[in-house]
């Protein structure tokens, strides 16, 4: 997908970006692509599979959840990485309130420097695990849209995102292609945690790149404080009824 492909893609689906948020988008693959050579951001460098499988498979968020363009609301984007999905969100949304949680420091260095250059307001990075982020009470049951890609199974991220989820806010998991089957598993662990499942999107991405699904998870109850665990006891013991 090039660059103006993807703007094409945009504005078919409602979204016009301005020469501002264009160029942002080319800095960003810039600054990509340059750390990339010294640092491990990501496989995918190749110019038109990062608008398509980064920039554009970010976005999709933006296809089902019009809030994200309408109103000023938080977001809590939990391992990052290289700012997927939150940057690419926050370029198209200028409106929303982004907190990136990331375990690795560097990663965390790389995303404050390119904040910086993409002129961008109201986005907190932060170093941490998100089992002890999720005890703190500066940042547990405080963002209204809590979302994570590609991290973890759905059982673990249960764990990992519904307790920065505020009660009456949205947990929504980015998934491929076996997100009904980590459903499944992960049903016990929603519950118990305090959401409830309101929905599930498949979204094909364009030049037969491959299924998105997007998982739904209300907050509707406050997650009990022992939740979440210590760090690494989510993956090494997912929340899986006996």
């Amino acid at each position: 997908m090039k660059p103006e492909e993807f703007f094409a893609a945009l504005s078919e689906k409602g979204i016009v970006l301005n020469d501002t948020q264009k160029e942002q988008f080319e800095t960003y693959f810039h600054e990509l692509v340059e750390t990339n050579k010294v640092m491990n951001l990501t496989t995918i460098t190749e110019k038109e599979q990062v608008y398509l499988k980064h920039f554009y498979d970010s976005l999709i968020l933006d296809f089902f959840d019009s809030a994200l363009i309408t109103d000023t609301i938080s977001i809590c984007d939990v391992g990052s990485g290289a700012g997927f999905p939150s940057i690419p969100l926050k370029i198209v949304n200028p409106n929303l309130k982004v907190t990136i949680i990331d375990s690795l420091n560097k990663r965390i260095n790389f995303l404050s420097g390119l904040v910086k250059k993409l002129g961008l307001d109201d986005v907190n990075l932060v170093h941490g695990r998100a089992e002890e982020l999720g005890q703190n009470k500066q940042y547990r049951e405080q963002f209204d849209l809590v979302t994570a890609r590609a991290v973890a199974s759905m059982t673990v991220l249960t764990e990992l995102c519904l307790p920065f989820t505020k009660k009456g806010g949205q947990f929504i998991a980015m998934k491929a292609d076996k997100a009904t089957e980590e459903l499944d598993s992960a049903t016990y662990a929603i519950t118990l945690l305090g959401g409830k499942v309101e929905k599930q999107e498949s979204f094909e991405l364009p030049n037969e790149a491959g299924l998105r699904n997007l998982i739904f998870v209300n907050k509707t109850k406050e997650t009990p404080n022992k939740y979440p665990r210590k760090p690494g006891t989510p993956a090494r013991k997912p929340l899986i009824k006996k």
